[in-house]
C-alpha cells in the first residue's frame, strides 16, 4: 500500500513536497519518490485528492500579513507520532496554534493539550512563518533549531 504526504517546505516558500512511500519497507514498492510541487500544482492535487473546501478556507484566511496556515501529516518516522499534542509554548514554539487535527474523514478542531497523534493525522496550524517551520522542524525530530541572533561581524556574542 502506497501513502503519500504533502509538507510545506520552510525553506522554498510557496512550494509542497509530495513523498509517496511503501509501508512495508521490505515490501517490492519500496520505493520513494519526492516532488516538489509549486503553489498552483499542490492546489490542483488537492482539489482532485478532495480538499477544495479545505483548500478554499485556508487560501483565504493564508492572504493575512504575517500569518501563515499550513498542514503536517505525520509519519510512522515522526517524533510527534504517538504523542500528545502538548502546549506547543511549552515546546518552545510560542505563538503557534494547532486549529485541527484532520483524521480519516473527521477534523478534530482546537485539540486539547492531551490529544494524542497518530500517524496518518493531519495538523492544521497557524503562527507566523518562522514558527510554523519550527513547530514543522519539532514534529518531524524532536529538536527545536537553535536561534540565530543577527549581529554585525565581529561583535561579541
Amino acid at each position: 500500500m502506497t501513502a503519500a504526504r504533502s509538507a510545506s517546505s520552510p525553506t522554498a516558500p510557496g512550494t509542497a513536497d509530495l513523498i509517496t512511500f511503501a509501508d512495508d519497507e521490505g515490501g517490492p514498492d519500496a520505493s520513494k519518490v519526492s516532488l516538489r510541487l509549486n503553489e498552483d500544482e499542490a492546489h490542483t492535487l488537492a482539489e482532485l485528492l478532495g480538499g477544495t473546501q479545505i483548500t478554499e478556507s485556508l487560501t483565504a484566511l493564508d492572504q493575512i500579513p504575517g500569518l501563515s496556515i499550513d498542514w503536517f501529516t505525520v509519519d510512522y518516522e515522526d517524533h510527534i507520532a504517538g504523542q500528545t499534542l502538548g502546549n506547543p509554548a511549552d515546546r518552545g514554539i510560542a505563538g503557534l496554534t494547532v486549529v485541527a487535527v484532520v483524521r480519516g474523514e473527521s477534523a478534530n478542531p482546537a485539540p486539547a493539550q492531551d490529544f494524542r497523534v497518530f500517524p496518518g493525522d493531519t495538523l492544521v496550524v497557524a503562527g507566523s512563518p518562522e514558527k510554523v517551520a519550527k513547530a514543522f522542524t519539532f514534529f518531524r525530530t524532536g529538536e527545536l533549531k537553535a536561534k540565530t541572533v543577527d549581529a554585525p561581524p565581529g561583535a561579541n556574542q
